[in-house]
């Protein structure tokens, strides 16, 4: 496998007031810590059908009430998304890139924002990304740049010459490393979150040596994936509470007879923040329950809580 550094390793001094590390075999999994300031919830979910699962979602908002929710896979027109349930819910500001059918993704707010750019990678106009600026702290002068993005799966064979859609997720990786340089789209405050479709450390997969040939945690897309982080550089939120060697999942897949029981999930879903949000990460949470719930997306949604 090829070494590379990834994220920075949980910062274990002056962060963390208490953590609860239950057995993975359990629901919610929070990783908390004191709140203090102004708080701000981000939370992103590939739902899988926003229309098909909008009775989750709506479940979701009303259980979690982040700040903003960032969808993938949302899979419909911008016409024909569900902007009624999310302002009935109290979320009035919503941005979507949609398109019949497949991809998609939305960001839906409590707070107002303005819709920065839909960019579309690879010349595909395939729906992947949609970025939004807002100011968590409600008019205090720290506008945030939120970029949601959903990258390609892949397909089954991890070959680009024989399969176009393994070479379309590499060639997106590219893409997305040198747009964050080019930009400078960490300098600022920003996060990306989203399905990011890689699982790049080996807690991040059930088996890590039976999975090196599997799309989603082969080399090449870890190692293009790093290349993506390093441009930032970028913080992993969610292995900034959870140590790298702890199992940690965000997607297990319908084929499993008794997803709980076998357990046999991936990282595929991430935030990540620039190094000038680091200091205002408060907590994450992986909201494991929802992958029980009646006709569930395989993902589940992650929760990140910032102190501003």
């Amino acid at each position: 496998m090829i070494e590379r550094p990834f994220f920075s390793p949980p910062d274990p001094v002056g962060r963390v007031a208490w953590r609860l590390r239950p057995s993975w075999k359990t629901w919610s999994i929070p990783w908390l810590v004191v709140e203090l300031g102004v708080q701000f919830t981000l939370a992103t979910w590939n739902i899988n059908s926003v229309r098909l699962r909008i009775n989750l979602v709506s479940r979701f908002l009303e259980e979690h009430a982040p700040d903003v929710l960032c969808l993938q896979e949302t899979k419909c027109r911008d016409s024909e998304f569900p902007l009624a349930a999310f302002h009935k819910l109290g979320y009035p500001h919503v941005a979507i890139n949609g398109q019949k059918g497949y991809h998609g993704v939305a960001v839906a707010s409590k707070l107002p924002f303005d819709l920065i750019d839909r960019r579309s990678f690879c010349d595909k106009g395939d729906a992947r990304h949609i970025a939004v600026t807002l100011s968590p702290t409600q008019g205090e002068g720290r506008p945030l740049t939120l970029h949601n993005f959903y990258v390609p799966a892949g397909g089954d064979e991890p070959d680009p010459d024989i399969n176009p859609k393994f070479a379309h997720k590499l060639a997106f990786l590219d893409e997305m490393a040198e747009w964050v340089t080019s930009h400078q789209i960490a300098k600022t405050d920003a996060v990306i979150a989203g399905d990011l479709n890689i699982a790049p450390m080996e807690a991040d997969v059930w088996n890590h040596k039976a999975l090196l040939r599997v799309v989603s945690h082969t080399p090449v897309e870890v190692e293009k994936l790093g290349l993506v982080a390093e441009a930032g550089p970028w913080v992993d939120a969610m292995r900034h509470y959870v140590a790298q060697d702890e199992k940690l999942y965000t997607w297990w897949s319908y084929r499993a007879h008794d997803w709980a029981k076998s357990d046999r999930g991936r990282r595929l879903d991430h935030v990540w923040v620039s190094e000038s949000l680091k200091p205002s990460l408060g907590g994450v949470r992986v909201v494991r329950e929802s992958r029980g719930w009646e006709r569930p997306s395989d993902h589940v949604p992650v929760i990140v809580h910032f102190n501003f």
